[in-house]
């Protein structure tokens, strides 16, 4: 009778046991980008701003920072951190300097022309702080130097 026993206890204890599907973790859903200001942060975004003129370039897959007189800086560009209006790039160049790129969604001026701008943005390149605006890339190549930069 024992092993009668021995293979209801195997039995119990297997009915018991979570089934391989449940131990094996789901593959996370890939998440769209965030939508700033009306700016899908997903597409290519421009940051720039003026005294001393500085431009970013927020492409798919890197961050290009350059301003006048300065040798041009690339970083990789990660997934935005995303929290209400603002949105942060947080990376460091292939020279090894901290470049941090928010994004704000509240109008801007630019101070040069008469646009206006969905986003503002700020700077943050080793230890120089910049503020600006910025628009999707689109946006901005599509826009006169007057009215607001949206597609």
């Amino acid at each position: 009778m024992r092993p009668v026993f021995a293979i209801l206890a195997v039995l119990v204890l297997a009915a018991c046991s979570p089934s391989e599907e449940a131990v094996q973790p789901e593959a996370p859903a890939d998440e769209p980008a965030p939508v700033l200001g009306g700016v899908d942060l997903g597409q290519p975004v421009r940051a720039l701003g003026t005294e001393p003129f500085w431009n970013v370039e927020l492409t798919g897959a890197e961050m290009v920072y350059t301003a006048a007189g300065a040798p041009e800086q690339r970083a990789p560009k990660p997934n935005p951190v995303a929290q209400g209006t603002t949105a942060t790039f947080e990376s460091e160049t292939t020279d090894g300097t901290a470049l941090r790129v928010t994004l704000i969604a509240t109008e801007c001026s630019d101070g040069m022309s008469d646009r206006t701008w969905p986003l503002t943005a700020m700077v943050k390149i080793g230890d120089q702080d910049l503020t600006g605006c910025a628009a999707s890339t689109a946006a901005v190549m599509s826009t006169g130097e007057s009215g607001p930069v949206v597609e």
